[in-house]
């Protein structure tokens, strides 16, 4: 990974989400919003200023700072207990405090979304894709909600695209997507959506598993990140 130097002047796309340890898809966003400032090489390559991540970064170290006379409110929707109390057990650790409120049914999380409004809403990567859409969908139309940020898997996120299509061949019935939803979707429910972060896709070789001891690594800065945007 490519670190910054006083010598440095710009990155590439992918080097700044190392740097940030954001996803490509969050740092497009950062850029189309101004957060970081680029611009495009005659061959279409995007280069951020070096400057502008390392404003980011002082950012995040304002926003930990801040939180650690006032504990993070999260508030998670897992598949399984199991995979919260996982989590819950991971963040014990971090600089930043959180308080993790859990449910393991999208009804319930909804719910307790509502009204408990957290500083953020975590999505455990095992939820459907299409419930993860439909997840995504009330929490933003919803007024006590719309402004929270939403961690999601990197996996999810590149999956969306044919989110509709896996919901027609797969649901059922069950589940299906209205037409106002899939209207969304292409209008940019997820890929355009500031406020959607995503974190680190989970190991398919470890049945869905984080890589040991590596969630302290990874989410923190993510939930630190979303912290910031809610502020911005």
């Amino acid at each position: 990974m490519k670190s910054i130097t006083p010598e440095t002047e710009y990155l590439s796309t992918r080097q700044s989400a190392k740097v940030l340890q954001v996803s490509l898809g969050t740092v497009q966003k950062m850029v189309e919003l101004g957060e970081l400032i680029a611009w495009k090489t005659r061959g279409g390559h995007r280069r951020i200023l070096a400057s502008s991540l390392e404003q980011q970064l002082q950012r995040r170290k304002r926003a930990m700072r801040q939180k650690t006379t006032q504990n993070c409110v999260a508030m998670g929707i897992f598949r399984r207990s199991e995979n919260g109390q996982e989590l819950l057990e991971s963040i014990a650790d971090w600089q930043l405090k959180v308080d993790m409120e859990m449910a393991v049914d999208s009804l319930e999380g909804l719910m307790k979304a509502v009204s408990i409004a957290p500083d953020l809403i975590f999505l455990d990567a095992l939820i459907p894709p299409v419930e993860q859409v439909h997840l995504i969908h009330y929490l933003s139309k919803n007024r006590d909600t719309q402004r929270i940020p939403i961690l999601v898997d990197e996996g999810f996120i590149k999956l969306h695209p044919g989110v509709v299509a896996l919901a027609d061949e797969n649901s059922g019935g069950k589940h299906p997507l209205s037409e106002s939803i899939k209207q969304e979707l292409e209008n940019g429910l997820i890929d355009l959506n500031p406020l959607i972060i995503g974190y680190p896709a989970t190991n398919p070789v470890a049945g869905g598993n984080w890589p040991h001891g590596s969630r302290h690594e990874l989410l923190e800065p993510l939930f630190v990140e979303a912290l910031a945007r809610k502020c911005t």
